[in-house]
């Protein structure tokens, strides 16, 4: 059945990026090398937070005579040379909000100049940010951080954008922060750790890895002889730098990043990740759903018999409330996830609903595999 998503509305764009995740092969997600699997240890994202005036509104800030704006609005009036007398003088103020700003840097760090993007949330009663400025904001550390000082990492400012009518007062300013300094892990020794991505966890996976590291570098590695990698736990591989590579650290650690390694090597469990907030299932395994039949609400499949041959303007239709999930051969076999998702679009399912499918199979047993919602 072809769908026109423009008819659908807005889930239908989320629901075909989910469907052509789920069509892909087996192995879905795929790590081609040791670095698509792993980070570093300490090259993690860090968030930064501060308080900050959005000012231009038309008539939708804060009321003057809070004092949560007033305060910092008669500061920063203050030192601009334009000290108000007392702050009932700022009674009358709708023009500012007072905001929450936040900035993540992205794993690696950032550098002195760079710019990132901002979120800025209201704090008091405004009711929209739509057509506001960002005053200076300095931010710091939204928690205790690696680095501690009392100054400011990023100053932001710029142009608010809301990105949804529904939610007026969250907004962003697209590169509206800027590094005062730089924010990056420290240089690496001659040990230092790789921290398995999570939906890769486990000690098949820390071991395969370890190997697959001592493999490159001493051919056939004997499990009594020199190592360069140990598999610590679940998550964690600890690398001991040799000592002919401790004079170019950086080109060591690209080498061993870049080393081919295949999925299947693993031994990673059958996982199905969904992520509520985007929309994206993710399959991470070979995984296979017993048998089984499937309707959705009051949506049906349209069928005509005999069938016609089909033309713009008579398109072939088929109606039916319910989709069987079996395999191709015998009925004892389990069918793939890619037959469930079939079954799925042919019911025109939303993505939310299809979550909520891949949660009843799991519970009566018919999805094979381990489902993480996110």
């Amino acid at each position: 059945m072809k769908l026109n998503p423009l008819q659908h509305g807005g889930w239908a764009y989320a629901f075909w990026i989910a469907a052509v995740l789920l069509a892909l092969p087996t192995a879905v997600v795929r790590g081609d090398t040791i670095g698509d699997l792993v980070r570093i240890a300490g090259a993690q994202e860090n968030a930064l937070a501060g308080l900050g005036l959005v000012v231009g509104l038309p008539g939708t800030g804060d009321a003057g005579e809070e004092l949560t704006l007033a305060r910092p609005l008669f500061e920063v009036l203050r030192s601009m040379g334009n000290t108000p007398g007392s702050f009932e003088d700022l009674a009358e103020t709708k023009s500012v909000a007072l905001v929450m700003v936040k900035c993540v840097v992205p794993e690696g760090g950032a550098r002195q100049g760079d710019k990132l993007d901002v979120r800025v949330s209201t704090i008091g009663s405004a009711a929209s940010l739509e057509g506001g400025e960002l005053f200076l904001a300095p931010l710091r550390y939204e928690v205790r951080g690696p680095v501690e000082l009392d100054v400011p990492l990023a100053m932001a400012q710029g142009t608010v954008v809301v990105d949804s009518e529904a939610s007026p007062t969250n907004a962003m300013v697209p590169d509206g922060a800027r590094m005062l300094r730089d924010l990056a892990m420290a240089p690496l020794g001659s040990v230092f750790e790789l921290v398995i991505d999570r939906h890769f966890a486990g000690h098949s996976t820390s071991v395969a890895i370890a190997s697959r590291i001592n493999q490159e570098w001493f051919g056939t590695p004997d499990l009594f002889g020199p190592v360069v990698a140990t598999a610590v736990d679940d998550r964690t591989v600890r690398i001991a730098v040799p000592d002919e590579q401790r004079t170019d650290v950086p080109g060591f650690v690209a080498e061993v990043l870049s080393y081919q390694i295949e999925l299947r090597d693993l031994g990673l469990p059958s996982r199905v990740v969904v992520n509520r907030r985007t929309g994206v299932i993710v399959v991470t395994g070979s995984v296979r759903i017993a048998p089984v039949a499937i309707t959705h609400k009051d949506l049906s499949i349209t069928t005509t018999l005999p069938e016609p041959v089909p033309t713009p303007e008579a398109p072939l239709a088929r109606l039916e409330t319910w989709a069987g999930v079996s395999t191709e051969s015998r009925a004892a076999e389990s069918a793939r996830l890619g037959d469930l998702l079939a079954a799925m679009e042919r019911l025109d399912v939303p993505v939310e609903d299809q979550i909520d499918i891949l949660m009843s199979l799991r519970k009566t047993g018919h999805l094979q595999a381990e489902l993480v919602i996110e």
